[in-house]
């Protein structure tokens, strides 16, 4: 049954008056949901309802939003089974990796409604008598949130739950791909009792109202999970307004396997790493670096058995991974590959679109191994965000390090050996924000912070406790209780 998708603006779902989009299955084409493009004109209602609805909200004290915050994770449990079947269609993900979104969503919630009693500020000696001081934090205002499409219910999640806790209200942008799971998330924190005006969602692509998102002067605040390109277009557009920016961007992911790494582990890690959610992860591994002295038993096991992985349906329980989101992403991840054979990169499995029978309709790409790539490669340099693994051999631990930190990203890495010293050197030298030993390139937890360096990220980590200072500002207080006028910083010896 098809959907329409509305905008919900001040608590209520109002029409889009843009053109007609859609969004499908694209795993079979299946019609999921309509909805229309929003406009500047919603943005600005949007903005405006977040606006006045934000005295009230920073207003409630902070145990009280995070009551909100918690309700809406139980919402989320008692709904679980039902947003995954869906994410399984509208995303296209296998069910058991969207049942682990919706799991994500649900600790994150846990955990930001305990962040909402515990976001601490300090207490700091006074350098005079009679004097203390201390911090607090404090929201910021309005903020935008952007999300992806391959994370369509735990990504927002990040997002909202410790803005929402820090007492900010929010415009929230879903993915076009996936806007009736964008609907679906509205509709818990609606269901939890976020009032009126607190949280809001406009529809559509982001190009047409991106501009009214990054540079409305009431918008404080802009949180951007997406591509390196787009985001930091947003920050050029938003600096000289002076707005505080989060960005998580792209990623080209490396996974060493040393030469006293557990190889059955190295490949099981790796596939799952740079083939679950079809490659389309900003942490997916799709360069792995290996040690010469296994460089061939590595290769021969991946490419044995990366063919034998079951590419389908994301509601089919034995699919590993399932659909490309659309076919603009599935003919980008073809010419990659068309690129890398061009450059010289041995083609040893997969590389092409997957299109007879049950594939017909839909949008899928083989599983894919590229040997002989060279650092420098566009298949070795570029995020691809498909299917796609390339195997580059290297002789020494400089230069495997050095391989691994030539690219303008710095999202994740992994590392396997048995060497514990050595496995204690790579998390340093590794240029990267989440580092992984004797495991592939994810597997954050929402307790940890996450993001990158480089072109991946701006400095802020939206996870772990890092993550409310992202969505909130540091006021210092200092009271004197001295009955005189101190002067801080002037010689009173």
């Amino acid at each position: 049954m098809t959907e329409h998708v509305q905008n919900y603006i001040n608590g209520e779902w109002v029409e889009a008056s843009g053109e007609k989009l859609e969004s499908r299955d694209p795993a079979n084409g299946d019609l999921i949901a309509t909805f229309n493009q929003a406009t500047n004109d919603d943005v600005e209602k949007a903005v405006a309802a977040a606006k006045a609805a934000f005295p009230a909200w920073k207003a409630l004290p902070q145990p009280k939003r995070a009551e909100v915050i918690y309700k809406s994770a139980e919402v989320l449990l008692e709904r679980k089974e039902e947003l995954a079947q869906l994410m399984s269609r509208e995303n296209g993900k296998p069910i058991a990796e969207a049942r682990g979104d919706v799991q994500e969503a649900i600790d994150m919630g846990f955990y930001i409604a305990a962040e909402g009693r515990r976001a601490w500020g300090h207490t700091i000696p006074a350098e005079m008598p009679n004097k203390r001081m201390y911090t607090i934090r404090q929201p910021l205002g309005v903020c935008s949130l952007i999300t992806p499409w391959n994370f369509p219910i735990a990504i927002p999640s990040w997002k909202s739950y410790p803005a929402l806790v820090m007492g900010n209200t929010v415009v929230f942008k879903p993915a076009e791909d996936t806007t009736l799971l964008g609907k679906r998330w509205a509709e818990i924190l609606i269901d939890s009792g976020v009032p009126k005006g607190v949280f809001n969602m406009v529809v559509g692509h982001g190009a047409p109202i991106g501009d009214a998102l990054v540079t409305h002067k009431d918008v404080r605040m802009i949180s951007f999970t997406g591509s390196t390109k787009t985001g930091l277009g947003i920050a050029s557009k938003a600096a000289p307004l002076n707005k505080r920016v989060s960005l998580e961007m792209g990623g080209k992911n490396p996974v060493i396997v040393w030469e006293d790494g557990d190889l059955e582990l190295a490949v099981n890690a790796v596939m799952w790493a740079g083939y679950g959610t079809s490659g389309q992860r900003c942490t997916a591994c799709s360069r792995v670096i290996v040690h010469e002295k296994v460089h061939d038993q590595f290769l021969k096991m991946l490419v044995e058995r990366a063919p034998k992985l079951k590419v389908g349906h994301g509601a089919e329980p034995d699919s590993f991974f399932g659909a490309i989101i659309n076919e603009g992403q599935l003919k980008k991840i073809d010419e990659y590959v068309k690129i890398g054979v061009e450059e010289g990169a041995k083609l040893e499995c997969g590389g092409k679109v997957l299109s007879d029978g049950d594939y017909a309709k839909g949008h899928f790409y083989a599983a894919t191994v590229f040997s002989g790539v060279k650092p420098g490669m566009r298949i070795e340099q570029e995020e691809i965000f498909g299917p796609v693994i390339s195997v580059i051999k290297v002789s020494s631990y400089d230069e495997a390090i050095q391989v691994a930190n030539d690219v303008q990203y710095g999202l994740s890495a992994g590392f396997i050996s048995k060497d514990v010293n050595l496995c204690h050197r790579a998390s340093i030298d590794l240029d990267c924000g989440l580092c992984y030993i004797n495991a592939g390139s994810t597997g954050a937890e929402v307790s940890t912070p996450f993001g990158g360096w480089k072109n991946t990220g701006n400095g802020h980590r939206e996870g772990g406790p890092t993550v409310i200072e992202a969505f909130s500002d540091i006021k210092t207080v200092v009271i004197d209780y001295s009955g005189k006028v101190q002067k801080a910083q002037i010689d009173n010896n």
